[in-house]
């Protein structure tokens, strides 16, 4: 039996694991924490055997999620798996500080009326027709551009620059610029324009696919409702893992990789090994010996990384909010939430502590540095108790504009993503040079891989080229090139998949491509035609849709 040992108890650690297992490995998961998940583990907010749960921030399941719903559904969990944990959402609230804010359905429609609808907050009712216009030929032509162009074009300019922000009205880049930034890790201005234009299309395509929910959210929190049971299937498949097993280094040498040595000094050693610590983390572990055998390895701490962590405000009653995310379009710290306790259908929150506690507001923050409303400081140079006021103040603003009574009363306590830790830096603003600089407050010990303008070319395949190391963390070149639980699983099966061609395996884990229309395919076999010419996307082609979206916008 071939022995592997998987570094990092992640979603992408946890992926390979079980792949490996099904497949007849006898496999060793090595996790750092006290708590398998990675930044998708749920933690409690304090020593009580019974206490609440909080999260690195909620979890979020797009109907574009293949590869990690597959897995949730190979998941026992009583008289099901895990994948019946999922609750479809029903609207999003695009909260503002200047009135009651706009709702967007997000159930699937089920008739014209509500196909309609659907794609109507999509453009904004006071959006200008010029900018629907100018937004769907972007849309077009990021549908016909074939793969060549995409990689190795539009992955080099951003999506900021690709929609011609800066020229577009203020509407266009409050409500369609930032977009995704609300609800995944893309930032407009440096994502690419071939990342985050090709996320957008999958979030509307899957707003319009009858036979996917929209978007889902779990109804516990992640390690009772998903996290836990996997890790016990795993142990059912004969696969050990070991919690509090920190990994100081990989011992290799000229060839392969020779053991993992633990913290404490034991090593253990295997005939495959799987890295799937985070990006933060990874470099650490690329010895001048790996990258000269894989020099792909070394580009990694190239990725670039963001703040987008989490803090859970528990509430003594619950908030009547539509059920769904939240956007909050004027915070300054980009905020999200979901009001989780209305979908904790399968958690008994009073039998967990505090006992007032009835309600559940999961919010995560975006932005890290720009001034607030309450402190006037940006959050990383708070301390965590003025990034849970300004949040809260930043809440209230609007969310009572939009009807509801959010007050100080109601707030029993909250729980900050504890990767957020002070480092004793000054809390004063100083000056240099005639300008301000504000010192960081706290340090972030879980940031968030983000897309970058010509990252691709940072990431590394799955199978990097060692002849037993295999990665599997988000950071790997997947199909989405996303932060996300699902370019985590993905990356995974891709590693799993490496190891099993590698022995010699029965089967492969499935990957999914991402799917878009049919109809586009001709104009993309035209546009790889021109690409490898050396010629430009099709004006012709462009031209003719030009006419098609104007008469679509008309109707807008």
């Amino acid at each position: 039996m071939t022995d592997v040992a998987v570094v990092g108890g992640g979603i992408g650690g946890l992926t390979a694991a079980h792949e490996l297992a099904e497949r007849g490995f006898d496999v060793t998961v090595l996790e750092a924490n006290d708590r398998f998940g990675g930044k998708a583990r749920s933690m409690p907010i304090s020593d009580d055997p019974d206490a609440l749960q909080g999260e690195h921030g909620f979890r979020f399941f797009p109907a574009f999620y293949r590869h990690v719903i597959d897995t949730m559904e190979r998941i026992p969990d009583g008289d099901g798996t895990v994948a019946d944990n999922l609750v479809e959402t029903e609207a999003t609230l695009i909260a503002e500080t200047t009135g009651p804010g706009r709702i967007a359905e997000t159930r699937t429609p089920d008739t014209v009326r509500g196909w309609l609808e659907a794609l109507r907050p999509a453009f904004a009712e006071d959006l200008p027709r010029e900018d629907v216009h100018f937004l769907l030929e972007r849309l077009l032509y990021l549908l016909t551009a074939c793969d060549d162009r995409r990689e190795e074009e539009l992955d080099e300019i951003s999506w900021w620059t690709f929609i011609d922000a800066e020229n577009r009205s203020q509407t266009f880049r409050d409500r369609l610029a930032s977009t995704t930034q609300a609800l995944v890790a893309l930032r407009p201005q440096v994502g690419s324009a071939r990342t985050i234009g090709t996320i957008y299309l999958q979030l509307l395509f899957g707003q319009l696919d009858p036979t996917q929910p929209t978007e889902r959210i779990l109804n516990a929190p992640t390690n009772e409702a998903w996290i836990d049971p996997w890790v016990c299937h795993l142990e059912s498949l004969g696969v050990d893992c070991r919690q509090n097993a920190p990994v100081e280094r990989l011992a290799s040498d000229r060839t392969h990789v020779t053991g993992v040595v633990l913290a404490d000094g034991e090593t253990v050693s295997a005939d495959e090994y799987v890295l799937a610590v985070p990006v933060e983390a990874a470099p650490a572990f690329v010895t001048p010996t790996l990258e000269r055998l894989a020099p792909e390895l070394g580009r990694i701490d190239r990725l670039d990384t963001a703040w987008m962590n989490g803090i859970q405000f528990y509430l003594s009653e619950p908030v009547d909010l539509p059920r769904g995310h939240q956007v909050y379009a004027d915070a300054p710290w980009a905020l999200t939430s979901i009001a989780q306790r209305e979908f904790w259908t399968g958690y008994d929150l009073e039998a967990h502590g505090p006992d007032d506690v009835v309600g559940v507001l999961s919010v995560i923050a975006s932005d890290w540095n720009t001034p607030g409303i309450l402190y006037e400081k940006p959050a990383r140079a708070c301390t965590r108790e003025e990034i849970a006021d300004e949040i809260w103040a930043q809440l209230k603003a609007h969310l009572n504009a939009a009807g509801e009574r959010l007050t100080d009363e109601l707030l029993v306590d909250w729980f900050l993503d504890p990767a957020i830790v002070e480092n004793g830096g000054s809390l004063e603003t100083q000056r240099e040079g005639g300008d301000a600089v504000t010192d960081d407050r706290v340090e972030n010990r879980s940031p968030l891989l983000i897309n970058t303008v010509g990252s691709l070319r940072n990431r590394p395949p799955a199978d990097v080229g060692v002849r037993n190391l295999t990665l599997a963390s988000d950071y790997v070149r997947t199909n989405s090139d996303l932060a996300s639980m699902e370019s985590a699983n993905e990356a995974g099966r891709r590693a799993a998949n490496a190891i099993c061609d590698r022995h010699g395996a029965r089967g492969r884990a499935r990957i999914w491509e991402l799917e878009e229309p049919a109809v586009f395919e001709p104009f993309k076999r035209q546009d790889r035609v021109r690409y490898r010419l050396g010629l430009p996307h099709p004006a012709a082609v462009t031209q003719s849709l030009r006419g098609v979206t104007r008469r679509f916008g008309g109707r807008a």
